[in-house]
């Protein structure tokens, strides 16, 4: 049996390929990658639904948080992945796989796509790539999703990717814009060991996908 407390393979994590897209780690030394970054955390749909730890409001916090980004991949508990359109290299959100215990064998994973690039099924995509990848080369059993109670499009992002629904957490989601208060968060799940999901409509060939959910509470 594997010692739990191996250490798996970490940073530099892989550029990621799948559904038309490439996932590749953030650069806080790239200006366009933190003007990306602010970008998406400015947006007021991203606020709706998420209220981070630490407030990214200008482009010093936007580097400083890609940088602490880049620490918790290097000590491995967390991978986080600029979502490009695979062609033009379009950057067109953010998808991470967080609070990795290799103990327990599991994580959570958060994402967000930027506005302008919503209604493209990016999220879909993102997230069936990144859970293949937890699954394989971090060698995770769990990956778990949480979102905002209400956030209908989340759940059928998280099912169509094969993660189940759960249950209710009651009060485990500060309120947005405050830190306290709290809302309850649907938690959905999917095993290494489950079933493959169906294969979703392919948004490029004239199919219309929900609008982009946000789900990154980290």
């Amino acid at each position: 049996m594997a010692d739990a407390h191996e250490q798996y393979p970490a940073y530099p994590y892989r550029e990621l390929t799948g559904h038309g897209l490439r996932l590749r780690p953030w650069n806080a030394a790239s200006d366009a990658d933190v003007r990306a970054w602010l970008h998406g955390l400015s947006d007021p749909e991203f606020q709706r639904w998420n209220t981070p730890l630490t407030a990214v409001r200008d482009i010093d916090a936007a580097r400083e948080s890609l940088r602490t980004r880049a620490e918790s991949a290097v000590d491995g508990t967390a991978a986080s992945f600029c979502v490009t359109d695979a062609v033009s290299g379009e950057i067109l959100g953010h998808i991470g796989v967080n609070e990795i215990d290799h103990v327990m064998s599991c994580a959570r994973v958060g994402y967000w796509v930027l506005p302008e690039a919503r209604g493209r099924g990016v999220a879909t995509r993102a997230l069936a790539t990144t859970a293949r990848f937890a699954f394989t080369d971090l060698g995770l059993h769990r990956l778990e999703l949480g979102h905002v109670l209400g956030h209908d499009v989340s759940c059928r992002v998280a099912e169509r990717c094969g993660f189940r629904y759960e249950g209710t957490l009651r009060g485990a989601m500060f309120e947005a814009g405050r830190q306290d208060a709290f809302r309850d968060v649907h938690l959905h799940a999917r095993l290494a060991t489950d079933a493959e999901p169906e294969p979703w409509p392919d948004p490029e060939q004239g199919s219309q996908p929900d609008p982009e959910p946000q789900s990154e509470p980290t």
